[in-house]
């Protein structure tokens, strides 16, 4: 075992977040240390948003092109370039290498190990590498940003049969002709829209009553009727009972409901482990294997000192990748404060990622959730009304975008303050309405004066108007009589027939 060498900081984890504390912090002259012991990058790059985003946009904009009158009539009906489609892939996940990356890291001033980081005690991580290893002596901080895994359910055959995860699926050679998606959630639904966009035949089994449960329901139901209107078989309140592969790489029985299909591989989309299993929390007095508890500071709780931070999915505060990234460089500016001898308030360069997170899943359509929902919001004890629209019906010129445009939109309206609690938007290329939603959300901005703000004519982003219309501090006054004496009521009036959840 070599000699400990000394850093201000030790990173453990080169995924989005710790590339970005490290590359902060060296950029303000900290001697870092990032240890990873895959590929500098993370699951983002290589295997997760990057590869499956790619693997999406040709889908999506084929698909648009045949609803787009006068392009429709000269393309190909055959579908995709799917080696095209896979060239482009391997380009932007660099074919797995992360040289590039290393390079431009150590050029920026940070060291990089390439090896398995373990605490052992205060301000130390030791890196495994083969069968030797070194130890990382922190003057300042160590940062977990260790990442998740995929959850293996323990089934009779899955483990044997070679389940396919996210990283199978964004990096796959082939597509599979037949394919079994398991679990209901983000990755799933995004994962069968790949799937049967890339022309397989897809069967997605959902433990609960619904797909994409965090959602309005409106949302969920736009959902699962664009996949199965793409011949996605969706079974709901199922779950996989066992499987059998008699030879490898060979066709795969999935058993559930008393009933079996035959698909040429299952994928996996049921939830992820946080990667704190054996890397050495017991040393420093916490427990391994869950999430890391941290502050608004990311500072981990139970240790003292204050010289342990963790971030994005280790800490379970949220399992989104710009989430790490906003974590990591927040981290690094703490971590520069305090070792420059400030003394932080407890607001003072404190994460504010409570209650207006922002999410866009890539389905057809898309889906865009900021901040609460309705049902979040109740829970935790606001009184709200809602706004609703339904679309190119409030807002015709959309229609012009593609030929059977759908969407539909919810506001969340804190009553006593009028400030927009959460939003969602569900349609083509909405994707693009996050960050204003964010902005009003995290800026507390009274909807009486988001009115104020007009999109440009014609954009997408004219969806709000119809939701925004009639946020006016004059709305009160010029209510009918007869109804000013009925009881008040929490809802707005809806600007749109109610959702037929039918069609």
């Amino acid at each position: 075992m070599k000699a400990g060498q000394e850093f201000d900081v030790v990173v453990v984890g080169g995924g989005v977040g710790g590339v970005a504390a490290v590359r902060k912090l060296a950029a303000v002259g900290h001697a870092v240390a990032l240890v990873e012991d895959r590929l500098a990058g993370g699951e983002c790059h290589y295997f997760g948003c990057n590869p499956s985003k790619t693997l999406l946009r040709p889908i999506e904009v084929f698909n648009l092109a045949k609803a787009v009158p006068g392009v429709r009539e000269v393309i190909s009906a055959q579908g995709v370039d799917v080696a095209g489609v896979f060239a482009k892939r391997d380009a932007i996940i660099e074919h797995l290498s992360d040289q590039d990356r290393v390079a431009s890291l150590r050029q920026a001033g940070v060291t990089v190990f390439h090896g398995f980081g373990r605490l052992s005690g205060q301000r130390t991580v030791r890196v495994a590498r083969g069968d030797a290893s070194e130890v990382l002596e922190a003057r300042h901080a160590v940062v977990l940003a260790t990442g998740t895994r995929p959850y293996i359910p323990q089934i009779s055959g899955l483990v044997q049969a070679r389940p396919w995860t996210n990283r199978d699926l964004t990096t796959m050679t082939r597509v599979p002709p037949r394919a079994l998606v398991v679990g209901g959630g983000v990755v799933s639904v995004e994962f069968a829209t790949i799937l049967t966009g890339l022309g397989s035949e897809v069967t997605l089994l959902a433990r609960g009553k619904t797909v994409l449960s965090n959602c309005e329901p409106e949302a969920r139901a736009l959902v699962a009727q664009s996949l199965r209107s793409k011949g996605v078989k969706i079974h709901f309140g199922t779950e996989l009972a066992a499987v059998d592969r008699p030879v490898a790489g060979g066709p795969v029985t999935a058993a559930f409901n008393d009933q079996t299909v035959e698909v040429d591989e299952i994928v996996l989309a049921a939830g992820r482990c946080a990667n704190t299993d054996g890397i050495g929390l017991e040393t420093v007095g916490l427990p391994g294997g869950g999430s890391v508890c941290v502050n608004d500071h990311l500072q981990a709780l139970g240790v003292r000192g204050g010289w342990l931070y963790a971030l994005g999915d280790t800490t379970g505060r949220a399992r989104l990748s710009h989430i790490s990234t906003y974590h990591g460089r927040l981290v690094a500016e703490i971590i520069a404060a305090r070792a420059a001898g400030r003394e932080l308030s407890e607001n003072e360069l404190a994460a504010r990622d409570s209650g207006n997170l922002a999410q866009v899943i890539y389905t057809e359509p898309q889906v865009v959730r900021v901040g609460r929902t309705e049902s979040q919001a109740r829970a935790e004890g606001f009184a709200v009304r809602t706004r609703t629209a339904r679309y190119p019906e409030a807002v015709s010129h959309l229609a012009l975008y593609r030929d059977g445009f759908d969407g539909w939109a919810k506001l969340v309206i804190d009553v006593p303050t009028q400030r927009l609690l959460g939003a969602t938007f569900v349609g083509p290329e909405f994707s693009e309405l996050a960050q204003a939603a964010t902005l009003a959300v995290l800026a507390k901005v009274p909807t009486t004066l988001l009115r104020h703000a007009v999109a440009p004519h014609p954009t997408v982003n004219q969806v709000w108007d119809p939701l925004l219309a009639e946020e006016s501090e004059l709305a009160r006054y010029l209510r009918p009589k007869a109804k000013a004496t009925r009881e008040p009521t929490s809802e707005s009036p809806r600007l749109s027939e109610p959702l037929d959840l039918g069609r």
